[in-house]
């Protein structure tokens, strides 16, 4: 039999027995009565709406009570020298709908409250409920039609961007974060992004790149908005990461980037660039025929399987005189273009192989967001890409996270929640990975070990 999770036991345990003790104690039978009377719980004129109301107003008072230093009706209260003086009409914005407050207020105007603090017209969980529902690819447009439609609480355009905009300073500060000294694998790929430039919408790339520790643990280490091409753009962010602490990096994994190889060289002299085998697959297979694709799959297998790069060097030249080869003379071009940048993990073991051969891992986290990112006709500018892209990064992790919770303690047969998308997945068989790196870089990897 399953065991029971104890955090979701004790909640369950802590709300049961708060239940029971409204049940118990009369408070909730004239609430039973109404909705048994046909009112409705939810909506613009539900119970849970006067039910809030009435917590807050009750709240309200309690503090002004407080910081004038006499409860209501005290018959003594001429002797304080603060003293209340009404109330005033507000409207807050909270995750059930708008709700009309009666704000106490004192005689000499000091009166600040916490629950409700001046100025504020939304309550936390709604600022929340805003960002989660952005995060998830709504944009700001579609939250203001889901709030209005579902809770009744209609807000501006300007309000709900201003909201989002909140977590800009967050933004900032993960991008800037301190890093590790040495990344011995960094993962670099990209989606695709409209985005407005000046008065036009053009097409940019958003690069992610994702770094493993010395642990063998992956991090997002940064996202990038491709604003110049080539050389130049990889040189700052090279620059970028150098100073926020990264001093050496084994191996880049990337897709043939273009002006990658002399950026990295020019801040990490001695990390070897590799393409990732399975672009460069799928860069060569661009104008196969869907009916030959199986067999040239097959037929470039031995190049990148080889033993070494004389071994695959020998397997191409085979594969370019075979019938498939002279037909698709692109997929043979493709290779010997990217030669420099593929034989490089040619000379690691297998294991180590597995572990740069791709960026799959990256890869699934950019198909999660483009789905995220697939419901935007564009982004007003850069900044927008990146903070929306950070949020969905967060929003994805958070939801597979309680997935797994509601599952802990079931047999692993009977799981079936994802596991880490990217942030804080452990790379597998990292030990073989990094036993092998040790050999192959020990002057590098010493000092950390």
């Amino acid at each position: 039999m399953a065991k029971a999770d104890p955090e979701r036991e004790e909640r369950r345990r802590q709300q049961r027995e708060i239940a029971d003790s409204l049940k118990s104690s009369g408070a909730l039978d004239e609430i039973f009565a109404r909705i048994d009377a046909g009112e409705p719980l939810t909506g613009h004129e539900g119970l849970l709406k006067g039910m809030l109301k009435a917590s807050l107003e009750r709240g309200l008072d309690v503090e002004l009570s407080d910081h004038v230093g006499y409860e209501r009706g005290d018959p003594d209260a001429s002797m304080f020298p603060n003293s209340r003086n009404g109330s005033f009409p507000k409207t807050v914005a909270t995750e059930i709908g708008d709700i009309e407050l009666a704000i106490p207020r004192d005689r000499q105007g000091t009166f600040s409250p916490m629950l409700v603090p001046t100025g504020v017209r939304r309550l936390d969980g709604l600022d929340a409920m805003i960002i989660s529902l952005y995060a998830g690819g709504m944009t700001i447009r579609d939250i203001a039609h889901h709030l209005a439609s579902t809770v009744g609480t209609e807000l501006s355009h300007e309000t709900i961007s201003k909201i989002v905009d909140a977590v800009s300073d967050e933004v900032l500060a993960w991008q800037q974060r301190p890093l590790d000294a040495l990344y011995p694998v960094v993962y670099l790929d990209a989606i695709i992004v409209k985005v407005r430039d000046g008065g036009h919408v053009r097409n940019k790339a958003a690069h992610i790149a994702v770094g493993v520790d010395f642990d063998g643990i992956k991090h997002v280490l940064g996202i990038w908005v491709q604003s110049t091409e080539g050389a130049k753009f990889w040189a700052s962010v090279c620059a970028e990461l150098a100073n926020r602490g990264v001093r050496d990096v084994l191996i880049v994994c990337c897709d043939g980037l273009t002006g990658f190889p002399e950026a990295i060289a020019a801040t990490w002299p001695q990390a070897t660039v590799q393409t990732c085998v399975v672009h460069l697959i799928r860069a060569s297979m661009r104008f196969v025929n869907y009916g030959d694709r199986k067999a040239v799959a097959a037929a470039l297998k031995p190049i990148y399987t080889a033993a070494n790069d004389d071994g695959a060097l020998i397997e191409l030249e085979a594969f370019a005189q075979t019938p498939l080869g002279r037909k698709y003379p692109s997929t043979v071009k493709a290779f010997r273009d990217a030669w420099e940048r593929f034989v490089p993990f040619l000379a690691f073991p297998p294991a180590l192989r597995r572990v740069i051969y791709t960026t799959n891992s990256i890869e699934s986290l950019n198909y999660q967001l483009r789905k995220v990112t697939k419901n935007r006709g564009h982004f007003p500018n850069d900044a927008a890409v990146v903070k929306l892209l950070w949020l969905a990064i967060c929003n994805i992790e958070d939801k597979r996270a309680r997935e797994r919770a509601k599952e802990r303690g079931l047999p692993p047969a009977q799981r079936r929640a994802s596991g880490r998308l990217v942030e804080g997945q452990i790379t597998t068989n990292w030990k073989q990975a990094l036993e092998q790196l040790v050999l192959a870089y020990p002057d590098r990897l010493d000092p950390y070990l």
